[in-house]
């Protein structure tokens, strides 16, 4: 007889390290991690969110502590890294889901200019670039250190749709007809991820280290019922993600229910991209 399924998505012992923690979908990542019996490491650059979340964790009865980050910064993620091992003594999981993702809910919709393509800042682009593909390369740099050491671990990168296809800009038409747009950095970076994905897969073939990357869809934040709609219509499913539907993947990915899987690329879009 094989052991049962559940007890190969069970991470009991291990610890997670979640970078952009504070973030809506980061947060979820943790929850899910430390339900499934991992410590978790909450980190990010907004420490004060990272560990309110931690102390929501706990007051569940599940293990986590919060630990700030700047992931463009190779000191900070090392200290990072060094944070889990000190408190956890291993680091078996990374999630690198860190990055500048411009949305359009209503509580993150006064902050986006027009990102039009022509007239987008070379300072804006530079930046993007450090933290969504930089601060990766950072974070994977420092956690695989332990990894090699324990003789395995698992990372997974956060892409996106927009990784795979371009943004349908017409969604972000605003009701008075005035024009918005998802900027270039955000596809650029996302389809980065992926070859970063691979990349690390291949290059640590026979470590016991695997690689792979999680695409999610549009998840549903209280947007307003016209970008709702439109989204929705564009989806197989016929609407966006609620904002746990991502967990399982992950955990499948973070687990040995995936051990199996490398330098993949695992698609969570309600169809998106199958039409």
């Amino acid at each position: 007889m094989t052991e049962s399924i559940f007890k190969k998505f069970d991470l009991t012992g291990k610890t997670a390290l979640v970078t952009g923690a504070a973030g809506l979908l980061g947060r979820q990542f943790s929850l899910a991690l430390a339900q499934a019996g991992a410590n978790v490491v909450l980190a990010d650059l907004n420490e004060d969110i990272a560990a309110q979340n931690s102390v929501e964790l706990k007051h569940l009865g599940l293990s986590s502590v919060a630990v700030k980050v700047d992931v463009t910064d190779p000191f900070s993620t090392k200290a990072m890294v060094q944070h889990a091992l000190t408190t956890y003594g291993r680091l078996d999981v990374l999630v690198n889901s860190a990055a500048l993702d411009p949305k359009f809910d209503p509580a993150n919709l006064s902050d986006q200019e027009a990102n039009a393509f022509e007239t987008y800042s070379l300072e804006s682009w530079r930046k993007a670039l450090n933290v969504n593909l930089t601060g990766m390369f950072l974070a994977s740099q420092a956690a695989v250190i332990p990894m090699l050491v324990q003789g395995q671990g698992v990372i997974v990168n956060i892409s996106s749709i927009y990784g795979l296809v371009g943004p349908d800009q017409r969604l972000y038409e605003q009701a008075d007809n005035s024009r918005q747009f998802k900027p270039v950095f955000y596809s650029v970076t996302k389809a980065g991820v992926l070859g970063f994905t691979r990349y690390l897969a291949a290059y640590y073939a026979g470590k016991n280290i695997r690689v792979n990357a999680l695409t999610p869809g549009g998840v549903y934040n209280n947007h307003d019922q016209v970008f709702t709609d439109q989204y929705s219509a564009r989806t197989v499913l016929g609407r966006m993600a609620d904002l746990d539907e991502m967990n399982a993947a992950m955990l499948f990915l973070c687990s040995e229910a995936s051990s199996y899987m490398t330098g993949s690329n695992l698609v969570v879009d309600g169809g998106w991209t199958a039409w």
